[in-house]
């Protein structure tokens, strides 16, 4: 039980639900804007559960992890708002379909 009487399980079990959502949100969605926040969905899950797990634990490790995923989701943010940015304005969509076709 942590300090506010929420069993660890149901921490465990909204991450799942995260990152399902998210996966699901990556895997069906054709708009890349959209993909992009799944994935960051699905980083917030892992972060959920690092320091779920950290406090119950009583371990600092799930929260110095919890910390690089947040700076890798950071860094995953400049350059993949930047790439979302040049493919905008090369293709004028942001429809994953029509920006398949890169050669062109």
């Amino acid at each position: 039980m942590s300090a506010a009487g929420v069993p660890l399980s149901w921490y465990l079990v909204l991450a799942a639900l995260l990152f399902t959502l998210g996966a699901a949100g990556f895997i069906f969605r054709r708009n890349i804007i959209t993909m992009f926040m799944c994935i960051e969905l699905m980083l917030n899950a892992v972060n959920l559960t690092f320091v779920a797990l950290a406090y119950h634990l009583r371990q600092v490790d799930g929260l110095v992890l919890a910390f690089f995923v947040m700076v890798v989701a950071a860094a995953e943010a400049a350059v993949g708002l930047a790439i979302i940015l040049t493919v905008f304005r090369n293709r004028a969509s942001v429809q994953i379909d029509e920006v398949q076709a890169l050669k062109d």
